[in-house]
């Protein structure tokens, strides 16, 4: 864990941290770390993230205690519909493609942070990234493994061959790579902003990938996108505020799962047990079915926000938990008013904190590179249902349901910004982490590190669990009927994640980073430091 009473940033890949702390020295605020940080993962992880995907973020203003959203996820295209796929024989949504592509959301999120958070001039914000993909940087382990496991998606579009394969195989671990591509889509958005990529180069480029492939992509798909600004939601748990992002992200899928395990007495059991494992296994699969059930684009269906995070239906909720077996049938409630992926975090000298979250949604996304900017398109609509009556049906200029989610907690002096990735694995992941900093004890890095299990089934007993949580805890939740998946030590199937936290009483600073990806928490550096180099 890194201690400062400088900013800090957290982020996935050690060269992205590195920018954005240089950021902060040359004097940019949290949010303009993020972005440069940010950029710089769109060229060192392509597989996970890029400007051909979203963006969700909060922002803690540390003088005013004001936390301030921001949901920069994409629509559909007005043209495509479920008659139109239909018509050209999809009777369901497809997985890859041009048909997955929806509007992606990223670049003009980061605008708009800029715009009122930023210190720093946005052209300053892009040159770490350009410098990178110009010049070229060396692929690290496990995003090489990522990378490598991944060729035969890639080898499917020839865009995509061409820019990330070489002679037919990925770059090996050490390996040069550059993308002189995505250097001078970087450079147009750097000198035009979002209009090189809304109104631009960049979305003629996109328009006709998308037209070529048989795509229903237009330019009024792109000029008449905004990002919105909307109020998180938060819950209390054990005297933790804890925040979230609104539908129509998962986030809330955190806060009913929370509010479950809020039932249990957690603080009695340590963190590596079977009883601890149990009750928050229990609560992620009653929450999750709520999470699918109800949960779409709220500007386009009701969603029971209010009751999904009432305490009460939570106690009602709570009681279908049997504390000896596990439950394979686990369906929705009823709550009351019904009718691939990359987390970065930073704070500033300030305390200003940024908790930033940016993805192309499935491992390259939509497995489509766009012409001439070698960056991939994500394929979020491949989450729409194709049946209308389901909240995240397809609907023109209608935003999918979203997995990518960053998380905020504070209580007291103390503000965390902190996020998990991997897909439908983050609002348990991130219930792991609060329930490890407030029920166990734990620091930051601690509550990232620590052993954690992951469902990727909606039904079942089947879980998947590290390989350090005890031989008895094991034994025992599979007496109590937990069908265990054993991994290794760290697995990237629970997802990598990284923390921020801020003791304003103190004016220190705190960074982690799991170990589970390539990344590290990196302070900003002291300016006696540069003083010195100049001297010499």
């Amino acid at each position: 864990m890194v201690m400062t009473q400088r900013g800090i940033v957290a982020a996935s890949q050690t060269l992205a941290s590195q920018a954005g702390a240089q950021i902060l020295a040359r004097g940019g605020s949290a949010v303009d770390a993020a972005i440069a940080a940010n950029a710089v993962l769109g060229l060192v992880e392509p597989m996970m993230c890029g400007i051909g995907g979203d963006l969700f973020a909060m922002y803690w203003d540390a003088k005013t205690g004001k936390l301030t959203g921001i949901n920069a996820s994409g629509w559909s295209p007005e043209h495509l519909t479920i008659e139109y796929l239909k018509a050209h024989d999809h009777w369901s949504m497809p997985s890859t493609g041009i048909h997955t592509v929806t509007v992606p959301g990223a670049v003009d999120g980061w605008f708009r942070m800029h715009q009122r958070f930023g210190k720093l001039p946005w052209r300053d914000l892009f040159q770490p990234a350009i410098y990178y993909a110009r010049h070229g940087f060396p692929v690290t382990e496990i995003i090489q493994y990522d990378w490598d496991e991944t060729t035969a998606k890639l080898a499917r579009d020839a865009n995509a061959s061409a820019v990330f394969l070489k002679d037919g195989r990925a770059p090996a671990a050490g390996e040069i790579f550059r993308n002189p591509g995505l250097a001078a889509a970087y450079e147009l958005i750097a000198a035009q902003g979002p209009s090189a990529y809304y109104r631009g180069a960049i979305t003629q480029a996109i328009l006709e990938t998308s037209k070529r492939l048989g795509g229903t992509l237009t330019a009024a798909d792109f000029a008449d996108f905004q990002s919105e600004w909307v109020t998180p939601i938060s819950t209390d748990y054990r005297g933790w505020k804890v925040f979230q992002l609104p539908p129509n992200g998962q986030g809330i899928g955190t806060l009913e799962m929370l509010n479950l395990m809020e039932q249990f007495p957690l603080p009695e059991y340590g963190q590596n047990t079977a009883e601890a494992f149990h009750y928050k296994i229990e609560s992620q699969k009653l929450a999750y079915q709520d999470l699918r059930r109800y949960v779409g684009d709220p500007r386009k269906v009701k969603v029971p926000v209010e009751g999904m995070l009432s305490k009460e239906y939570a106690r009602e909720r709570a009681k279908l938990v049997d504390p000896k077996q596990a439950r394979c049938d686990a369906s929705p409630g009823t709550p009351p008013g019904v009718g691939h992926t990359v987390y970065l975090s930073a704070i500033d000298a300030d305390g200003n904190i940024a908790s930033w979250i940016q993805s192309i949604s499935d491992i390259w996304g939509s497995g489509v590179v766009v012409d001439r900017y070698g960056f991939s398109l994500h394929d979020r609509g491949g989450g729409f249902s194709v049946d209308p009556s389901q909240p995240n049906a397809l609907a023109p200029h209608k935003r999918p349901f979203h997995t990518i989610i960053p998380g905020f907690m504070e209580k007291g002096d103390l503000h965390i910004g902190f996020g998990i990735m991997r897909g439908s694995n983050q609002p348990q992941a991130q219930a792991q982490f609060v329930s490890n900093v407030v029920d166990h004890r734990m620091n930051i890095q601690a509550a990232l590190e620590a052993p954690r299990f992951t469902r990727a089934t909606l039904g079942g007993c089947e879980v998947f669990i590290e390989g350090r949580a005890t031989q008895a805890a094991q034994e025992e939740l599979t007496r109590r009927g937990h069908r265990l998946s054993v991994g290794g030590e760290y697995s990237g199937l629970v997802g990598g994640g990284q923390a921020v936290m801020r003791d304003s009483k103190n004016r220190v600073n705190y960074g982690g980073s799991s170990p589970r990806k390539d990344g590290a928490a990196i302070p900003e550096p002291d300016p006696y430091f540069g003083a010195a180099a100049k001297t010499k």
